[in-house]
């Protein structure tokens, strides 16, 4: 396929975009800075522009293409471009480029005749990463019809990415799909990382004791280029285990009291369900912090 890959230089973006490069498909990485992967076209362009965005996806991406009877089209846009968090930017310019972006990289795609476009959404829709205090899950585990009514700009930039994309497949019947990514862990961080929350689970109240590693997240991008005729769904995407130690018992137990418990979860499942991708995508996630580090609770 012939991606237009937008973000492909973030901490996310840049796993996955090489991910699909490595499975041969010709992807173009449209961002304020470059990637430098060698089989990655890098695109410099300002999302937030109309005009930019247009005439990126519409015009060539590389050399080679002047060798070819026609210009090419793209199959495929995977949108991930974005202020990645509260706290980089002000409020308002989170708010403001997120939306703006995600509706000029929508219009853009769906004018041009693409039919598949998968985007970057979050956990944080659901209002429990950046509340202000505590904020709990209705119940759990969290899947996608739990309500998303987040506080912070960031995940109300990305709920509105959600009703935008939902709106442009209702006007032209494209495949559009949006992934509430959960927090993305790259290979070292569990060695970086994972010690502290093995030892304090409270560490991943707010990301719903979950995380995606990169890989398993090129995985889930990859399936949702392979499967067509969903129309507009979302996912979560997270790993199948809980970023803790503790079971999902005692998560529960300690952090989810008199939270309705909807069905009878594993011993490690995690608590943000991915059911949905596992049903209607044949997402399966094969990495674990489990394969780096010992479990501390494995002889007791």
């Amino acid at each position: 396929m012939r991606i237009f890959f937008t973000g492909g230089s973030g901490k996310a973006g840049k796993h996955v975009a090489t991910h699909l490069a490595d499975l041969g498909h010709q992807v173009t990485n449209a961002d304020l800075v470059h990637l430098g992967y060698p089989s990655v076209t890098d695109l410099k362009v300002d999302l937030t522009d109309v005009g930019e965005t247009y005439s990126a996806m519409a015009g060539l991406a590389r050399m080679d293409e002047l060798d070819l009877g026609s210009k090419p089209n793209y199959d495929a846009v995977v949108h991930f471009a974005a202020v990645p968090a509260i706290l980089l930017a002000p409020d308002a310019k989170t708010y403001a480029t997120n939306v703006l972006s995600t509706y000029n990289v929508l219009e853009a795609a769906t004018r041009l005749g693409i039919r598949k476009i998968v985007f970057a959404s979050s956990e944080t829709t659901y209002g429990v990463c950046f509340a202000q205090g505590e904020r709990r899950p209705q119940y759990v585990p969290v899947d996608e019809e739990h309500p998303t009514v987040p506080e912070d700009s960031y995940a109300m930039s990305k709920v509105a990415g959600e009703v935008t994309a939902r709106s442009f497949q209702a006007r032209t019947g494209a495949d559009i799909y949006g992934l509430r990514i959960n927090n993305v862990i790259e290979p070292h961080e569990y060695a970086d990382m994972f010690p502290d929350f093995l030892t304090d689970p409270s560490l991943r109240r707010r990301n719903i004791f979950a995380y995606i590693d990169t890989r398993d997240l090129g995985q889930m991008v990859q399936r949702c280029l392979e499967v067509d005729g969903l129309g507009y769904e979302v996912f979560n995407v997270a790993n199948a285990d809980m970023s803790v130690a503790a079971t999902t018992q005692e998560v529960q137990d300690r952090f989810y009291d008199g939270i309705e418990l909807t069905r009878q979860m594993g011993p490690n499942e995690t608590f943000y369900s991915i059911d949905k991708a596992r049903r209607l995508l044949g997402y399966e996630p094969q990495h674990s912090w489990r394969d780096v580090l010992p479990d501390p609770r494995a002889d007791t």
